[in-house]
C-alpha cells in the first residue's frame, strides 16, 4: 500500500509537470518505427512531379525522386529551405535550433531517415534527462525531485543533438542532394488538376505543369485557404483540414552571463504550453542560453505586445519574479525570437496527430484523383510526428505517388 501511494503521488505530480503535448508524443513515437522506407526501393515512374514546399517533408520526398532519376521541381514560398527547421550560429558558441529541436523518437529513427540499417547511430546526441527542474504557478517556484525527473525520462525518453542541429542533420542527409531543384520565392496560389496535366500557378505569375503534385505546406497554410484547388476540395477534406489543431506560438533564446536557472521550468497555463529551458543542456558550452517555448492561448498575452523587445522584457520580468531580479542583472542584451505562429507560410507551431481522430487523418492523407498528394508531420502514418514524422511522411507520400496508377 505504501509503494502504491508513493507511485500515485509520483505519477500525479509528473502529470502536472510534464505530460504536455511534447512528452505525450515522445511516449508514442518510441513505439513504432518502419522497417523499410521509399529509400530502400526503386521506381520506374516516367512522369513529372512538382513538390509544393521545401520543408522536411518536401525535401524527403525529393530525395526519393532524385535517387530514382525522376523529373521533379520544388516550389518554395520563401527564400530558404527547411520550413520550421532553422538554426542560428550568432548567439552562442554552439548552433541553436530555433525551430524544431528535440528528437522525440527512438534515436534509431535517425538511421531509418538515412536509409541505414543497424542500431549503431553515428550522430552525436545526448539523452534529455533533466538534472534539475521546477514548476512555476505564477507565484511560487517548486523544485521537481530527482525521482520524478527519472520517472519522466524512463517513461518517455527524448534526446537532443549535442554539437549540431536538426537543420544540420536534414541538410547533410537529405537537402544537399536536392537543393538544385528548388525554385525560391514561389508561393503556390492555385493547383488545377481538372485536366490530364496538373497546372500550378505561383504568386510571381509563373505557371508550371506536372503529371502529379505533392503538397507539403503546413496545415496552417491549408487551413487559411491560401492555395486554391481546382476542382475545390471535397467537404470532407475541408472539414478534416479545419479540424486539425495547429496552435500559434513562438520560441525565444536569451543570453545570460551566468546560469541561475534549472534545466527546465514548466509554467502552469490553462491551455497550451509555456516552458523555459536550458538550450545549452549537455553541450559543453561556455555561453548561457535560456530558451523559451510558448504555444496555445498563452501566446496571445505576448502577441498583444508591440515589439520583440517588449516580449523579451516581459520574459525577463517573469524570470525576475521567479529569481528575485537575477534575470535582469545577468541578461547580456542578446536574444533570438522566431514567431512561427504569425509567419505567413507556417501560421502555427506543430501538430499532434495522436490527439486527432484516425478518421480525420485518413481523409487528410487521401490523394485527389491520384494526381494531388499530401505530406507533412500531421500526415505521418508511423506516429512519429515532429521532424521524423515529417520526413517519413515525405518518404511514404513519394512511394504512394510513384506507385499509384
Amino acid at each position: 500500500m505504501k509503494f502504491r501511494n508513493v507511485l500515485l503521488v509520483l505519477v500525479t505530480t509528473s502529470l502536472t509537470f510534464c505530460l504536455s503535448s511534447c512528452y505525450k508524443w515522445a511516449a508514442r513515437a518510441h513505439k513504432e518505427l518502419p522497417e523499410q522506407t521509399a529509400l530502400d526501393k526503386t521506381y520506374s515512374y516516367q512522369g513529372k512531379v512538382i513538390i509544393v514546399g521545401a520543408g522536411a517533408s518536401g525535401l524527403a520526398a525529393a530525395k526519393v525522386l532524385e535517387q530514382n532519376n525522376i523529373d521533379y521541381l520544388i516550389l518554395e514560398a520563401t527564400d530558404r529551405y527547411g520550413g520550421r527547421l532553422k538554426k542560428d550560429t550568432t548567439l552562442a558558441d554552439f548552433p541553436i535550433d530555433i525551430g524544431a529541436e528535440w528528437i522525440h523518437s527512438n534515436p534509431r529513427v535517425l538511421n531509418i531517415i538515412k536509409g541505414k540499417t543497424g542500431d549503431q547511430i553515428d550522430e552525436d546526441f545526448v539523452p534529455y534527462k533533466l538534472e534539475s527542474a521546477a514548476i512555476w504557478n505564477g507565484k511560487k517556484l517548486k523544485p521537481v525531485s530527482g525521482a520524478i525527473r527519472n520517472f519522466l525520462y524512463n517513461f518517455m525518453p527524448e534526446s537532443k543533438f549535442k554539437s549540431s542541429t536538426w537543420y544540420d542533420f536534414v541538410n547533410e542527409n537529405i537537402a544537399k542532394d536536392v537543393t538544385h531543384n528548388i525554385v525560391y520565392n514561389s508561393a503556390v496560389k492555385s493547383i488545377d488538376y481538372l485536366s490530364e496535366k496538373v497546372v500550378v500557378k505561383t504568386s510571381n505569375g509563373k505557371t508550371y505543369e506536372a503529371d502529379k503534385v505533392l503538397v507539403t505546406v503546413s496545415i496552417g497554410v491549408l487551413k487559411s485557404n491560401d492555395i486554391n484547388f481546382i476542382p475545390e476540395l471535397s467537404p470532407d477534406k475541408k472539414k478534416a483540414i479545419q479540424s486539425i489543431t495547429f496552435e500559434p506560438g513562438f520560441k525565444a533564446a536569451l543570453k545570460f552571463s551566468e546560469k541561475f536557472y534549472p534545466d527546465a521550468i514548466n509554467c502552469k497555463v490553462k491551455n497550451g504550453e509555456k516552458v523555459f529551458y536550458d538550450i545549452a543542456f549537455k553541450k559543453n558550452a561556455k555561453t548561457n542560453i535560456l530558451g523559451f517555448l510558448c504555444k496555445g492561448d498563452e501566446t496571445e498575452k505576448y502577441y498583444s505586445l508591440k515589439s520583440e523587445q517588449e516580449i523579451i522584457n516581459q520574459l525577463l520580468k517573469e524570470l525576475d519574479d521567479m529569481y528575485d531580479g537575477k534575470a535582469s542583472q545577468t541578461y547580456m542584451n542578446e536574444y533570438l525570437l522566431e514567431n512561427w505562429g504569425q509567419y505567413q507560410f507556417t501560421q502555427g507551431t506543430w501538430t499532434q496527430a495522436f490527439q486527432e481522430k484516425k478518421s480525420t487523418l485518413k481523409v487528410l492523407n487521401q490523394p485527389l484523383d491520384n494526381k494531388i498528394y499530401f505530406a507533412g508531420e500531421i500526415n505521418d502514418t508511423y506516429k512519429q510526428m515532429g521532424v521524423p514524422g515529417a520526413i517519413l511522411s515525405g518518404y511514404y507520400a513519394a512511394d504512394k505517388l510513384l506507385t499509384d496508377e
